[in-house]
């Protein structure tokens, strides 16, 4: 996962200490949409990253390993009901509406209070010139964003009832096909692989458009590293590499390989608990990171993960 420095190679040397912290542009796209008037979404993402903050100043750690395990649990959700869920209940594993519940044969337990999370609300609009007609058969409603409203999901451990065999299924440690579709995903992204003794002691380097791996990892490590090489290749190109520093980079690598790594159920650790020293306590620099690191996640699970059907929940908070 590390790199080496390499004035040819587009990734900057990882977890270097001595790594000097230049100061991020104050035109951040994220400071700019949060200096505005807050909408639902954007109060939701600053009360969790303010509540982040507070925790690790705190001296609390666990609390950024925790945000990032729920990128990888509920990847399928928006950013900002990510961050709901994590800073309401950061050991959920798995969450969903009283509804879906009871017809999976689950109850929630008297007491159990509900996670808040944002759902869209859709109304009808016809076409205005279509609307003018008389032939109201012509006219073509369709469904319009009109705003967001608060639902109550209730996680695993809040229920009772009966058993989901398929939540005891442990891959823990197992690559299985990820591997291979990861590879796939690379070569639809026209981003070529290769194998070299020639990078030791860096685990990968990732040139911009070509990924080196040293060989001879275990499988685990080997999928975790490509996982760090890819993140780099979609994350830090251009403007973004110009924004940030070589170690905000290595940082935002790691916390993708974090994520996808405990979504596939490989052992991770607590790595990137040092993220939030990056950024000084700023809310928005930290929201905007997070939420890149997140998408990035994001995509390449969707490449490696074979599409499941989403629940009523989840259905829901895609789009707030």
């Amino acid at each position: 996962m590390a790199a080496t420095s390499n004035p040819a190679v587009t990734v900057s040397a990882a977890r270097s200490p001595n790594t000097a912290q230049r100061k991020y542009r104050s035109d951040s796209p994220y400071q700019q949409r949060s200096t505005q008037r807050d909408n639902p979404t954007q109060m939701l993402i600053k009360q969790a990253v303010d509540h982040l903050i507070r925790q690790l100043e705190a001296g609390k750690s666990e609390a950024l390993t925790a945000y990032l395990a729920a990128m990888a649990r509920f990847h399928n959700y928006s950013f900002g009901n990510i961050l709901a869920i994590a800073r309401q209940k950061p050991d959920a594993t798995r969450v969903a509406g009283i509804r879906t519940w009871n017809e999976m044969g689950r109850f929630v337990k008297k007491g159990e209070r509900g996670i808040q999370i944002l759902a869209p609300m859709l109304g009808y609009r016809r076409n205005r010139k279509e609307a003018d007609t008389d032939d109201e058969s012509q006219t073509k409603p369709y469904n319009v964003l009109i705003g967001f409203r608060v639902v109550y999901v209730f996680d695993l451990s809040q229920t009772e009832g009966a058993d989901l065999p398929e939540m005891e299924h442990n891959v823990s440690g197992s690559v299985g096909e990820h591997r291979d579709r990861l590879i796939d995903f690379l070569n639809q992204q026209n981003i070529a692989l290769e194998f070299s003794e020639k990078i030791a002691p860096a685990l990968g380097i990732s040139y911009g458009g070509k990924i080196a791996l040293l060989p001879g990892q275990s499988k685990a490590e080997e999928f975790t590293t490509l996982v760090h090489e890819t993140a780099h290749e979609l994350l830090h190109k251009a403007e973004r590499r110009t924004m940030t520093t070589a170690t905000v980079r290595e940082t935002e690598a790691e916390a993708v390989a974090f994520i996808v790594g405990r979504a596939i159920r490989l052992e991770m650790g607590k790595s990137s608990s040092d993220y939030i020293q990056l950024y000084h306590g700023n809310a928005a620099l930290l929201a905007e990171s997070l939420e890149i690191v997140q998408r990035t996640s994001a995509v390449i699970l969707g490449a490696i993960q074979p599409e499941a059907p989403a629940s009523e929940s989840e259905t829901a908070a895609e789009v707030a």
